[in-house]
C-alpha cells in the first residue's frame, strides 16, 4: 500500500485531497498544527489506513526525520493569500519555502513530491499563459511560491501543480476564494461591489484538485520534473461575468462596479490547461455545480454557526 504524508492537511484542499486518496487505497498521514483549531478531518478519524501527527512543518529537524517513512509527499502547508503573507513575511518565507527546501533537501530518490503551486505567480499578462510564461510575482505570496517551485525543478524530482483560483465546499471551508466569496455575499448581502470588474482569472473545483492529485502519483513517472497548470479551460471569467453567473442563482442579487477603486489583488490573466489535458487529465465540475452546492453547504453551515466561518 502506498504511504501518503500530506503537511497542512487539515486545510481546505488537504481535507478533500486526503478523503479521495483514502477512497483511492492509499494509507494516509496529515501533519497539521491545527493553527485554525479546525476538526475539518474528523470524519477520516475511523478510515484504518488514516492517521494524523499534530506538528509544525517550521520545526525543520522534525521534518526531515518524519518524511523518511513515506513514499509520496503532498506539501500543502502554506501561508496563503498575499495579505496573510504581508502581515508576517519571515513566517510565509519559512512556511512557503524553506518547507519545501527542507523536504527536498532528505528526499530519497525513489520518493514522490507532488507540490501545490498558484496561478498567482503570473500576475497579469495580457498573453494567453502557458507553462513556459515568465513569472510576474505581485506579492510576497507569490515570491514564496515561484522560489519553491524554483528550487523542486533545479533538483530534477517533484511535480508541480499551478492551480487555478479554486472552489467547492470543502470539510474546511474558506469564503475568501472569489467563488465562494461570491456565493458567501449573496446569500449573506443580498449585493456584491466589484473592483476591477474586468480582470480574467481561472478557476478549478475542489473536488477536482484531489482528483488531480491522484492523477499525478498515477502517472508520476511520465510526468516527473515538470510544472502543469490546473484549471477549466472553458472558465477563463471576468469577475463580472462570475458575477453574473452566481445572480442566475440568486435572482435578487444587485451588483455593484466600483470604477475608482481597485482590488489588493491585481491577478489578471487567461491561462491555458492544455498541457495536463494533453496526459488525458479532465475535470469533472463546472462553475455552476460549484455555485449550486456552496447555495446548499452556506445555508447549512450559517444556521449551524450563525457567525463567520472563514477559518472552520
Amino acid at each position: 500500500m502506498v504511504n501518503v504524508l500530506i503537511t497542512g492537511g487539515a486545510g481546505y484542499l488537504g481535507s478533500t485531497i486526503s478523503k479521495e486518496l483514502l477512497h483511492k487505497g492509499y494509507k494516509v498521514t496529515v501533519l497539521d498544527n491545527l493553527m485554525y483549531k479546525q476538526i475539518s478531518l474528523l470524519h477520516l478519524c475511523s478510515d484504518k489506513n488514516f492517521n494524523f501527527i499534530q506538528q509544525d512543518v517550521t520545526d525543520f529537524d522534525l521534518l526531515k526525520e518524519t518524511i523518511k517513512d513515506y513514499d509520496v509527499i503532498i506539501p500543502l502547508a502554506a501561508i496563503v493569500g498575499a495579505q496573510a503573507c504581508d502581515a508576517d513575511k519571515d513566517l510565509a518565507t519559512r512556511v512557503n519555502f524553506e518547507q519545501i527546501k527542507c523536504i527536498v533537501d532528505n528526499l530519497k530518490d525513489n520518493q514522490k513530491l507532488v507540490m501545490p503551486n498558484t496561478n498567482s505567480q503570473y500576475g497579469s499578462s495580457p498573453d494567453i499563459i502557458t507553462e513556459e510564461s515568465p513569472f510576474n510575482p505581485l506579492s510576497h505570496y507569490a515570491v514564496t511560491k515561484c522560489n519553491a517551485e524554483d528550487y523542486i525543478i533545479n533538483n530534477k524530482n517533484g511535480i508541480c501543480l499551478r492551480l487555478a483560483t479554486v472552489f467547492g465546499a470543502s470539510s474546511r471551508m474558506r469564503t475568501d476564494l472569489l467563488v465562494n466569496d461570491f456565493v458567501h455575499k449573496a446569500i449573506v448581502d443580498g449585493y456584491l461591489i466589484l473592483f476591477q470588474s474586468y480582470f480574467k482569472r481561472n478557476y478549478i473545483h475542489v473536488q477536482d484538485v484531489a482528483k488531480t492529485f491522484v492523477f499525478c502519483v498515477e502517472n508520476y513517472d511520465n510526468m516527473n520534473n515538470d510544472v502543469y497548470n490546473v484549471g477549466l479551460s472553458n472558465a477563463n471569467l471576468s469577475k463580472k461575468e462570475l458575477a453574473l453567473k452566481v445572480k442566475k442563482y440568486f435572482p435578487n442579487l444587485v451588483i455593484k462596479e466600483d470604477e475608482f477603486k481597485s482590488d489588493f489583488d491585481n491577478r489578471n490573466y487567461i491561462v491555458s490547461n492544455d498541457k495536463l489535458e494533453s496526459f488525458g487529465w479532465k475535470p469533472h465540475y463546472t462553475i455552476d455545480d460549484g455555485i449550486k452546492e456552496l447555495q446548499d453547504a452556506y445555508q447549512m453551515i450559517i444556521k449551524h454557526n450563525n457567525r463567520n466561518f472563514t477559518n472552520l
